[in-house]
């Protein structure tokens, strides 16, 4: 995927154009999703599929909130850890975020993290 920026320099208003390219380790698409008792299960557009249980998908999360954000510099900052109760595993709704991630909704109204392809297939496979 090439994503291209245009940016505004000063006022002069230069423009320079910068490609950034985006590789994924897999190379595949979520074709579809369900969900089966405490598990999701993802199937992808090579035939391959993943399935996750919702206790690792929600220990997992990827959000700034749960896994810290890195400023310009490298520094990471993670904020303290809150306490899961057992809502925290609920899983009310799971949304697709383009052809690339999914974001699920849990009962304690956690909604930021978007798991990608290639976190959903790290996720499946331990």
């Amino acid at each position: 995927m090439i994503i291209n920026f245009l940016l505004f320099i000063d006022k002069s208003l230069t423009v320079i154009n910068i490609k950034l390219t985006f590789m994924k380790k897999y190379n595949k698409n979520i074709k579809d999703f369900d969900v089966l008792n405490d598990l999701l299960l993802v199937n992808f557009s090579d035939g391959s599929e993943a399935v996750i249980p919702f206790r690792r998908l929600r220990d997992r999360c990827p959000c700034a909130g749960c896994e810290g954000e890195t400023d310009a510099l490298g520094n990471l900052y993670k904020p303290e850890s809150q306490p899961k109760t057992e809502s925290s595993y609920e899983l009310r709704q799971v949304l697709p975020v383009g052809y690339y991630g999914l974001k699920p909704l849990w009962a304690d109204n956690h909604t930021t993290g978007i798991f990608s392809i290639d976190l959903l297939v790290e996720l499946s496979e331990k």
